[in-house]
């Protein structure tokens, strides 16, 4: 399943995305989390929390899903 999150910005850092998207409760446990998790921005992996997200963006998240950064309403 596909969830969209919606962003007012023009781009979302990764470790705040992963806030917003409800898979980690705080910026601390970014770093971590990305060092136990597999991510892949646009089928790629990455793991810098400071990555630039931009609309149409998709974020896969291992045991999580997938996530795809649209434009707030």
């Amino acid at each position: 399943m596909n969830e969209e999150i919606g962003i007012s910005t023009e781009y979302i850092p990764l470790g705040k995305f992963l806030k917003l998207a409800n898979i980690v409760e705080s910026g601390g446990m970014v770093k971590v989390f990305l060092s136990e998790f597999e991510v892949y921005v646009n089928g790629e992996p990455d793991n810098r929390r400071g990555r630039k997200l931009y609309v149409g963006d998709t974020v896969e998240v291992e045991e999580f899903g997938s996530f795809t950064v649209v434009k707030e309403a």
